[in-house]
């Protein structure tokens, strides 16, 4: 994979190089949380994610956080997690 930085956007052929394990929805390889940059924009986008999704995104965003140092802050994902 091309070295980059953790603010640096993804560009197609590094999405393409994640497991499906770096995705908050590894099924449908969305909210991709390669580093902490990415959990923190997940976390910002979860609001975005379709209802049904919405426990599974919010536990692995908790599990990615806890990968890389990540505070998650929102409430919301919080609240979500526990369903």
């Amino acid at each position: 994979m091309t070295k980059r930085t953790s603010s640096d956007k993804l560009d197609t052929a590094e999405r393409r190089e994640l497991p499906d394990s770096a995705f908050g929805l590894p099924d449908r390889r969305e909210f991709p949380m390669p580093d902490a940059a990415h959990v923190r924009a997940a976390e910002a986008y979860f609001h975005y994610a379709p209802e049904e999704y919405k426990p599974l995104l919010a536990q692995r965003i908790l599990q990615k956080a806890a990968e890389f140092g990540v505070d998650v802050e929102s409430p919301t994902v919080l609240s979500w997690a526990e369903k």
